[in-house]
């Protein structure tokens, strides 16, 4: 039984309340899921027959038979350029499948080319997504699979694909730092794999080929264009040339099912290295259910809630260790257990709390005493090996004369340094609103989580949509003013309105997550799974470096 203390809330489950926000949780994942069912379709009906047509399976029927049968999937950057490239067809998922799967046993990292999207060619957030998996195996030593099946980089869209340290290229520079670090990568080669994009299966460590792919830096017609030599793409490259010619294929495979068989056998002889020093004990089930999260989490972005009331659906035995219970109660810090994984644990406090002087604080807010306390918190658990989940239900910090007086600013650049400089993994779930430098506390997308999570509630910005909605519009009206222009009532209310919108769209978790700010939108009923493969991923990689800080604003 993991030790602490136990949370358990009094949950009336027939509360008006709680069947609102049920409710209303419940429909944002409907839409959600059918977001999903229609991004998991890749490029259509048409295109997956066409792949069968050709004799090979599409990207997500190759993963299926690659996985342990009934072992889970975390996918990751399935958002992945939603709504973006809509004047070429779009992206959907960017054309690239990547996420976190078991394979012979081992915890890998899946990356596999959708050839159903205009035959898997790269746009820029293609290279992003298989950037961020790279890192994601880097940072974790997950061992990497490759499913290649590419026509390379969309020409039209070359110049933001091509040349900078988070384009294409970066792909075969991190090819080659994972293997110099010890980290297995296979790559099969299973349809196209053409011009410069032919030079990531032979940076990795095992390299197999399907009968009917090619691999070559230039396909028939440009070669025919170039040199003016006529050839087949057997005969330039196809599976039995580099594989009894060129010597570049390790592997020549009749098929993907032979191929997908052949990876499941060399991963399984694969060594287990020396797993990383964090604290696991045996797993218990939190005492409530995870389906109570849906009616804990209020409907309404305003309206206050109990955290602890949450961490009692997701940590192990419901039992935590709070840290200063009755100092800076904005944040609420302590130890818990996950998947059996000791933590520590940093969340934004959502409702108001009534400091030892009486003073009343604002919940979602940080304060120069909670900033001071998570600060010392975070501190201690790189001392003693402990690693950091962060939930985010953030306003920001708070302003104001006292704030100011108090240290505001140096208590908050004192978090935002041992965050910076924290050595132990650090995984990240966006509960609600994550705006302003309270983004940044709490371990934001620039901070380095090993993963970033959220909700379909979260929403995340330099300010809220109101607040921000009124600045542009002040902004904006003193611009007419300068120039001899007023607007009226009606004309600063529609103006008002419009840019509301227009913010508010850039503030969902859609289009952070259609931009890789977020590696996956998942349920609150699946966030103590996510957060427990995320664990397991991280304790694959045994280096934790010393951990030192700055100087720090005392």
């Amino acid at each position: 039984m993991p030790s602490g203390s136990l949370l358990a809330p009094a949950i009336d489950r027939q509360a008006p309340r709680f069947r609102s926000n049920q409710a209303a949780m419940q429909a944002l994942m409907t839409s959600l899921r059918a977001d999903e069912k229609l991004l998991q379709r890749g490029g259509g009906t048409e295109a997956a027959e066409r792949q069968h047509a050709k004799g090979r399976l599409t990207a997500r029927e190759r993963l299926q038979q690659l996985l342990d049968p009934d072992s889970a999937f975390l996918e990751l950057g399935l958002f992945a350029a939603a709504g973006m490239y809509e004047e070429w067809g779009g992206a959907p998922a960017a054309g690239v499948l990547c996420g976190l799967g078991r394979v012979s046993g081992r915890l890998v990292m899946v990356v596999a080319n959708d050839a159903t999207v205009k035959a898997g060619a790269f746009f820029p957030m293609t290279a992003k997504k298989v950037l961020r998996a790279q890192t994601i195996a880097l940072e974790n030593r997950l061992p990497v699979i490759y499913l290649v099946d590419s026509a390379g980089i969309f020409l039209p869209l070359q110049e933001d694909v091509f040349p900078d340290t988070d384009d294409f290229g970066r792909v075969f520079r991190n090819n080659a730092v994972l293997s110099a670090r010890g980290i297995p990568q296979v790559t099969a080669i299973m349809g196209s794999c053409v011009a410069g994009g032919a030079y990531l299966p032979v940076m990795t460590d095992y390299v197999l080929m399907t009968e009917g792919s090619g691999l070559y830096l230039a396909g028939p017609a440009l070669v025919q264009a170039a040199i003016g030599q006529k050839a087949s793409s057997e005969e330039l490259g196809g599976a039995h040339l580099h594989a009894a010619i060129s010597g570049t294929v390790d592997f020549q495979e009749p098929d993907d099912a032979h191929c997908l068989a052949r990876i499941r056998t060399l991963v399984g002889h694969f060594g287990h290295p020396a797993r990383a020093p964090f604290d696991r004990i045996a797993p218990a089930e939190p005492n409530l259910s995870a389906s109570d999260l849906e009616g804990l989490f209020p409907a309404d972005p305003q309206s206050p809630y109990e955290v602890r009331d949450l961490l009692a659906c997701l940590l192990d035995g419901s039992r935590f260790e709070e840290y200063r219970p009755d100092y800076g109660q904005s944040l609420v810090c302590g130890y818990g257990r996950l998947g059996g994984f000791a933590v520590g644990i940093v969340a934004n406090q959502k409702r108001p709390t009534r400091r030892a002087d009486q003073r009343v604080e604002f919940g979602g807010v940080i304060y120069p005493e909670s900033a001071a306390k998570a600060a010392r918190f975070i501190m201690d658990c790189n001392q003693a090996l402990v690693p950091l989940v962060f939930f985010h239900d953030v306003n920001g910090f708070m302003v104001g004369k006292q704030a100011e007086a108090e240290g505001i600013i140096r208590a908050g650049a004192k978090l935002v340094n041992v965050v910076a400089n924290s050595v132990v993994p650090k995984l990240t779930v966006i509960l609600g609103g994550s705006f302003g430098a309270g983004h940044y506390a709490m371990c934001g997308r620039a901070y380095d989580p090993r993963f970033l999570f959220a909700w379909p509630t979260a929403r995340y910005a330099v300010m809220g949509g109101d607040q921000a909605a009124q600045t542009l519009l002040d902004i904006k009206t003193k611009q007419l003013e300068k120039q001899g222009q007023k607007l009226s009532a009606d004309e600063q209310q529609h103006l008002l309105d419009s840019i509301r919108a227009t913010y508010e769209l850039q503030t969902t978790c859609r289009y952070g997550a259609a931009r890789l700010w977020i590696d996956a939108i998942i349920s609150p009923q699946d966030t103590r799974q996510a957060l427990v493969t995320a664990l397991e991923a991280a304790s694959l990689n045994p280096e934790v470096p010393p951990f030192q800080v700055g100087v720090l604003q005392t």
